[in-house]
């Protein structure tokens, strides 16, 4: 069997099993593909008609057999690319999505280049925000925490080598003592219980996933917490639903000014926060 031949039934397996398009199938085969003999995206392509060694098939067949019972192409990999970095993932923590790259771009725009600015991530899952915050803004001092030990470990392996964040095991604010912070941002949980979208994201964690009835138990904690841990006029910021900004909003303009909801590349109200307001 070719390379070629090998990737047209495997995406064609791909695409039945979860309805998709040919090119993302095509896309997804190719990744698990390269991953399995250990070489890049362009060597498949150089060597289309090349036969695929016996000994790699299996492993191969073994991935494409992962994936069509659903399980999202970042855990088979173990690792998933996010605003430019590579993060290793596995099924402790969610796959990381290009949506809360808005929540990054949203930061960043808000930390100094060249002045000291204490960050929070809460629940911090993989480290994807907090790590991106840290490897841009290098003069910053990041907290990520999160209350799985579990998802901790993930995230410790990707910030190796970072000097400016600490990881720490918290149920949100509960083990930070009165610290305060610059800027406080979060990817929580926010599916209401027994929404019929969580059929689709069985492999992932429930805990970074649900949050009470309505999916904002956390949201809602997070932004009574928040004032306590924020200096003056610092900043909130949280990613949500695509139908929560407007009670997003609600909540937070009891103890917050600048309150507003930022959209995503697609046009979702995707991100919602504001500023303190100076006592």
């Amino acid at each position: 069997m070719t390379v070629a031949q090998a990737l047209k039934r495997a995406a064609d397996r791909i695409a039945r099993a979860l309805d998709l398009d040919a090119a993302s199938a095509g896309i997804e085969a190719r990744s698990l593909l390269a991953s399995a003999l250990s070489v890049g995206r362009a060597w498949l392509i150089a060597h289309a008609r090349d036969p695929v060694d016996p000994e790699m098939l299996p492993k191969f067949e073994a991935m494409v057999e992962r994936r069509i019972t659903g399980e999202p192409v970042a855990y088979i990999l173990g690792c998933r690319e996010f605003y430019g970095l590579d993060f290793g993932v596995t099924q402790d923590v969610l796959v990381p999505r290009p949506e809360t790259e808005l929540l990054v771009d949203l930061a960043l725009e808000r930390v100094p280049e060249r002045d000291t600015f204490r960050v929070l991530d809460l629940g911090t899952g993989s480290g994807i925000v907090g790590i991106s915050i840290a490897r841009h803004r290098q003069r910053a001092t990041v907290t990520a925490l999160d209350k799985s030990l579990p998802a901790l470990a993930v995230a410790k392996r990707n910030g190796e080598g970072l000097e400016n964040i600490r990881f720490v095991e918290s149920d949100w604010f509960s083990a930070l003592q009165g610290e305060k912070f610059d800027l406080i941002l979060s990817n929580p949980p926010y599916i209401a219980e027994g929404d019929g979208h969580l059929a689709n994201l069985k492999f992932e964690p429930g805990l970074a996933l649900t949050s009470g009835k309505d999916g904002l138990d956390a949201i809602r904690n997070i932004i009574e917490a928040a004032p306590s841990h924020l200096e003056p006029g610092g900043w909130l910021l949280f990613e949500h639903g695509y139908d929560q900004g407007e009670i997003c909003r609600e909540l937070l303009s009891k103890n917050f000014a600048e309150v507003a909801t930022w959209r995503d590349l697609s046009g979702i109200g995707r991100v919602s926060g504001g500023r303190l307001t100076a006592e």
